[in-house]
């Protein structure tokens, strides 16, 4: 048996889904453990191109199933429309699970996130995934078990909807009915009524088989909403731990952490973000949004914030995490570049600091670069990593001593074959 964590080692978007979707095929169960609608994971594959919001990235893989986990928040018409998406490019969906625990996003939880954005926000996907885990917080929300008993979903609504519907009057919108919302739940229990399982039980018989389990976790430690940037973060903890926590497992049982980095920096949305440039050779990695690999936010379509590889982000996340190995993507976005920045340290208030600053004094700080020689040839082609060119051997040689793990994984493409091992 074992147990991986695969997580974000950055801000998010490193390049996750690729990951978990070559990992995957290894795996007979691949688990969703955080998050919703709010952020993708991009998939390129023989099947064709994906970007998953909320169903794992291990979906192709025919001989695992797929959980997606009691920590996630789920808005069941995403998830319809998703499953419809990977269904009409041929890939068959029985093997994908729904935890009875997972909160169901509901449409008042959108609408709320789109209100408190007008008024002032952090920059939000506006999805409702802050408002469900505020409401799972206060223990207002339904959850997918409901759906398999409407009488008592319905009563539970009647509670709900005074609290629900006073934020909505505060805010000057309508009110949402009881007799609306039940519809959409006789709906959703039809639906999905045959995925819900209870999820200790199922996960348990994994392990207890000893079975192999990859856990896929969204976002990244700089967004977790304790650990992270905040209030600049999301409202889950996309952390490795939590993958138990949330499994409702001995976090003990836990055999490998997968970190995945990009080769530089990104960031979508509001907050500190230290080694962030906005033209030069760094303008050269984003692409015109023409291919899947170009930065643009898998989710909301936008333009990312880009800049150079921020070597505290990723000691800091590897010291939350503690990443067995690390998975750095997109080095081929780096072939043509002669001279490549490295940010080492950090400089506050003329100082250079030990340690990782919090949200205010990130704001301040000044990157402490190193500039490393480029390779200037294309990497796409190379699957071995003693293949690669010297001078990207130095550069990930380099990761590896600053931050103090193994680099056993690297990105020449998007393809899922496009990696060098």
């Amino acid at each position: 048996m074992s147990i991986s964590v695969l997580v974000g080692a950055q801000w998010g978007d490193e390049g996750k889904g690729k990951m978990i979707d070559y990992l995957s095929r290894d795996c007979d169960l691949i688990v969703r453990f955080q998050g919703g609608d709010n952020a993708g994971h991009t998939v390129i594959n023989e099947h064709g191109v994906f970007k998953l919001h909320l169903i794992p990235s291990g979906i192709f893989n025919k001989g695992g199933e797929c959980l997606i986990g009691t920590g996630t928040v789920v808005n069941p018409d995403v998830l319809e429309d998703e499953i419809k998406q990977i269904e009409d490019a041929g890939v068959r969906m029985s093997g994908l699970k729904i935890s009875g625990k997972a909160h169901i996003l509901m449409p008042y939880h959108q609408k709320l996130d789109e209100l408190m954005e007008v008024a002032g926000g952090i920059g939000t996907t506006k999805r409702g995934i802050g408002q469900a885990y505020s409401y799972k917080a206060l223990r207002k929300n339904l959850r997918f078990e409901d759906l398999l008993n409407l009488n008592s979903a319905r009563k539970k609504l009647e509670a709900i909807l005074p609290v629900i519907n006073n934020q909505m009057r505060a805010y000057g919108a309508e009110d949402y009915t009881v007799d609306f919302l039940y519809e959409k739940c006789e709906k959703w229990a039809e639906r999905f009524a045959s995925m819900i399982v209870d999820p200790i039980r199922y996960l348990h018989s994994y392990i207890d088989a000893d079975k192999n389990i990859l856990f896929e976790g969204q976002l990244a430690a700089m967004k977790d909403i304790d650990l992270g940037i905040y209030p600049y973060v999301t409202s889950s903890n996309p952390t490795a731990a939590y993958a138990a926590v949330s499994g409702g497992f001995s976090a003990k049982k836990i055999d490998h952490v997968i970190g995945v980095a990009k080769a530089f920096s990104s960031a979508v949305g509001a907050g500190p973000f230290p080694t962030e440039e906005f033209e030069g050779d760094i303008d050269l990695i984003r692409g015109k949004g023409d291919k899947p690999d170009d930065e643009f936010g898998a989710r909301t379509g936008r333009s990312r914030r880009l800049g150079w590889l921020d070597i505290p982000v990723l000691k800091y996340t590897n010291l939350i995490n503690g990443f067995d190995t690390l998975a750095l993507c997109k080095i081929d976005k780096l072939d043509n570049l002669p001279e490549i920045k490295v940010c080492v340290a950090y400089e506050l208030d003329g100082e250079v600091i030990d340690y990782f600053p919090n949200t205010e004094e990130l704001e301040r700080v000044k990157p402490v670069y190193e500039t490393l020689p480029g390779w200037m040839c294309s990497t796409k082609e190379i699957r071995r990593l003693e293949d690669l060119p010297e001078n990207a051997k130095k550069y990930i040689k380099t990761i590896e001593e600053l931050v103090g793990t193994t680099v056993g994984y690297v990105g020449v493409g998007p393809d899922r074959e496009e990696l060098a091992v």
